[in-house]
């Protein structure tokens, strides 16, 4: 994708450079009479969150997204669409591509690796940019505009275990899958279920109520999705196996009930299998499944300030089965620096007590908002002069670059805005159509009244 941009601006004679960590700042000279305009930054990542549902073979290393259309939506054939934040992408392209447009100067700056820890915005130069105003177009829901955004941090634990040879007896494979999943920050507080949670639940009472040994656990896949889809192989005796059966069966009742206005789809079920390779020792396995079920996921605390608003959250991302040890990644989101530190410890004790090697990765800072921004107060008049209403100025719990940008550029006068997406970070990630010409005319007047 860097090669792209770099080409793209290139084949337009227009100035561009790349870091080394592989962002990219294309810049375009302001139109005629408009010359003593301020510099402006429109803000994209150019990576996306590759997921897909279990059944979808799909490689997202060289096979190209299947879009479709669904009534208003835009989606893909069973995998992640990329519109975050392929859409803020193809916005700034678009305003570098046309003559018709009125705008000051602008850069437009592409970073890398937003998904995976923001290390593209984390490696920015402090001089990078000529701009200090900055719109960044990452944000999901058309008609807001974002003043904050929460920081977060990564909290990775390594359970270890041994294998063991496994026992004679009756092999299943036990699956929850259907769930929404979603964003971690933006959807933390929906009410959806997180397939780790489920699964384990399962286990441990299966755990508790006959002689069962576990082989394998595997659930969700990245640190900033909610887990759609996990499963565990485990090992039971012949006389226990109708046993099993039952329970799985009695607690894919339960958790439908329990969910059924949020996971209408959720499958929850049991399989029989081929002899496992090996099971986990015993340790191990009591280790994990008791760590699984007291690690918190979801809502800590919600703002005193801001009715409504999430400050604080955790999402019990992924559960991967390794060579020698079993990788739990979970990952905390909060507007308050010091209520982040202390979910990461919270998170951090539950695997210590089980025995586990805990590691935090550095993080990201929030975004504290400007309600003063100059910004704002252009896009807000630009909104209701346009579409003749007032938009939502508000926060955000999900992590956006702003606040490493604003780290590194003091002062820089940001906002964060967009068309409506919804189920990002799953294969249920889809556009709605009708609002990005809504989110293009906005962008273009702020770009000429700035």
């Amino acid at each position: 994708m860097t090669a792209y941009l770099l080409s793209w601006a290139e084949a337009r004679n227009l100035e561009h450079q790349r870091d080394e960590i592989g962002n990219v700042i294309i810049r375009k000279a302001a139109t005629a009479g408009y010359e003593n305009k301020p510099w402006v930054c429109l803000q994209s990542h150019m990576d996306m969150v590759c997921e897909k549902n279990s059944d979808k073979v799909f490689d997202f290393e060289k096979d190209s997204i299947v879009p479709r259309i669904e009534g208003e939506w835009l989606m893909a054939e069973g995998t992640t669409l990329g519109a975050d934040d392929g859409i803020g992408v193809a916005t700034a392209l678009a305003i570098l591509d046309a003559n018709d447009i009125e705008h000051g100067p602008i850069e437009c700056l592409f970073t890398v690796d937003e998904e995976t820890g923001l290390s593209g915005a984390g490696a920015l130069s402090p001089d990078a940019l000529k701009s200090r105003i900055l719109l960044n177009l990452d944000s999901e829901d058309e008609g807001e505009i974002f003043i904050g955004c929460a920081g977060g941090v990564d909290t990775l634990a390594k359970l270890p275990y041994e294998k063991e040879d496994t026992p004679q007896g009756a092999y299943f494979r036990i699956y929850v899958k259907g769930l929404k999943g979603g964003h971690s920050g933006d959807d933390i507080n929906k009410g959806l279920a997180c397939a780790n949670k489920l699964l384990n639940r399962i286990l441990w009472a299966a755990d508790k109520e006959m002689d069962m040994r576990l082989a394998c656990f595997d659930g969700g896949n990245l640190r900033n999705a909610i887990a759609r889809e996990a499963y565990a192989e485990v090992v039971v005796m012949e006389q226990e196996a109708e046993d099993l059966k039952q329970l799985v069966l009695k607690y894919a009742q339960d958790l439908k009930n329990e969910f059924r206005s949020t996971e209408p789809n959720i499958q929850i079920g049991i399989e029989a299998i081929a002899k496992p390779a090996f099971v986990v020792d015993m340790l191990s396995q009591d280790n994990l499944l008791n760590v699984l079920y007291a690690c918190p996921h979801g809502v800590l605390a919600m703002s005193r300030e801001i009715p409504g608003f999430v400050e604080t959250s955790t999402n019990l991302a992924s559960v991967k089965m390794k060579e020698d040890h079993i990788l739990i990644t979970t990952s905390q989101r909060s507007s308050v620096e010091s209520a982040k530190e202390a979910a990461a410890s919270r998170v951090e004790s539950c695997f210590l007590l089980a025995g586990a090697d805990v590691e935090h990765t550095d993080g990201y800072p929030g975004w504290s908002p400007n309600t003063n921004s100059h910004v704002l107060s252009v896009a807000v008049e630009s909104y209701k002069r346009l579409f003749g209403k007032e938009p939502v100025v508000r926060a955000i719990h999900a992590g956006l670059e702003c606040g490493l940008i604003g780290e590194k550029y003091q002062g820089m006068d940001m906002i964060s805005y967009g068309p409506t997406l919804r189920g990002v970070h799953s294969p249920e990630e889809r556009l709605e159509i009708a609002t990005v010409e809504l989110f293009w005319r906005h962008t273009l007047d702020i770009l000429k009244n700035i």
